[in-house]
């Protein structure tokens, strides 16, 4: 039974990487030849004049700043995780076979992820340290798409078990009553007429 809910990561991990060195390296190039290509950061997607979609990066980063910013890349990824893999066990603990197919899939395509940013994380340190600039660049570009990658997987997750979850965490709710409010109804009830007497209705059916 466990094979039904079990999606091999070596699977995903080798198109899903695939395709991200191909947005950056053509990224890059177009940032490089210096028309209205695209631009690549920590700054979110964006959408440039030629239709295409890219990713605004601020200019002044250096990679020891890529650096910094790496490590809320990965923490963002990692508490995503965390919370579809709870979402899983918790369909799993409910036997709802569709939910956990769904969150299945959704928790490997993030695990791929996870594991792609941290590799991406230290090629950041090795050319941070060496003061490489492009590679730097080339390295955080690929990590922004992945943090991109992975705000919609949960975002997919939250669909999986009927959720438009806004954020994740606990909910808490907060009642304030109006002191001003009286405790006890002091509203007087409307005065009748007691020379008024409703009698019963006719039938429809009675005679004349």
């Amino acid at each position: 039974m466990r094979a039904w809910f079990s999606r091999p990561a070596a699977l995903v991990a080798p198109a899903l990487v695939a395709v991200l060195v191909g947005v950056a390296v053509k990224a890059g190039a177009q940032t490089a030849g210096g028309g209205a290509g695209v631009s690549v950061g920590a700054g979110g997607t964006g959408a440039n004049v030629n239709g295409q979609v890219g990713f605004t990066r601020q200019a002044t980063l250096s990679p020891q700043e890529e650096l910094a910013q790496s490590d809320g890349i990965i923490g963002r990824l990692q508490n995503g995780a965390s919370t579809v893999s709870k979402q899983l066990g918790e369909a799993r603990g409910a036997r709802d076979v569709v939910k956990v197919l769904c969150l299945n899939d959704k928790l490997s395509q993030m695990d791929v992820a996870l594991r792609s940013a941290q590799d991406r994380k230290q090629s950041l340190a090795a050319a941070a340290q060496g003061n490489n600039v492009e590679l730097a660049n080339h390295e955080f570009t690929i990590l922004t798409v992945l943090k991109t990658r992975a705000d919609q997987l949960q975002a997919e997750a939250n669909q999986c078990i009927g959720e438009e979850a806004a954020f994740v965490g606990t909910t808490q709710t907060n009642t304030i009553i109006d002191p001003d409010i009286p405790r006890v109804d002091e509203t007087p009830y409307p005065t009748t007429d007691p020379t008024f007497v409703s009698g019963p209705p006719l039938p429809t059916s009675a005679e004349k």
